[in-house]
């Protein structure tokens, strides 16, 4: 079992930048990806960057490459999404997952494990 914590978000006024970290626990395993989503009120989950533990390669939806940012912390077992220039379409419930099979994939439906949401706002 893994056991993934979700933490930051909040509110931020539109150009302002906020960072969320995901704390993973529990089973450990080397080649598995973890990626951020997000999603809003009657929405599908949307894919917004991921990264591969092994070796660090990133990828990131269209809508925020160029403005976010995935990076890991092998030490302390934590990904770290910071987000620059928000925009308010950028404001959802932000969500941290894990894919033990290490597939790179943008699918929700393939990742094994979940965070609990935290609400990103981002004002104008």
């Amino acid at each position: 079992q893994v056991l993934l914590v979700n933490s930051g978000g909040g509110t931020v006024q539109a150009g302002g930048s906020m960072r969320l970290t995901c704390a993973a626990s529990g089973r450990r395993f080397t080649n598995y990806v973890m990626a951020y989503f997000r999603q809003g009120l009657g929405k599908e989950r949307e894919f917004i960057a991921g990264i591969s533990w092994k070796g660090g390669e990133t990828y990131y939806s269209d809508s925020v490459k160029g403005r976010f940012t995935i990076a890991r912390d092998s030490a302390k077992s934590t990904v770290n999404l910071q987000m620059n220039n928000l925009k308010p379409e950028d404001t959802d419930a932000y969500y941290c997952a894990a894919d033990e099979n290490g597939m790179q994939t943008r699918n929700p439906r393939l990742y094994d494990y979940w965070s609990l949401g935290t609400q990103v706002t981002v004002s104008s």
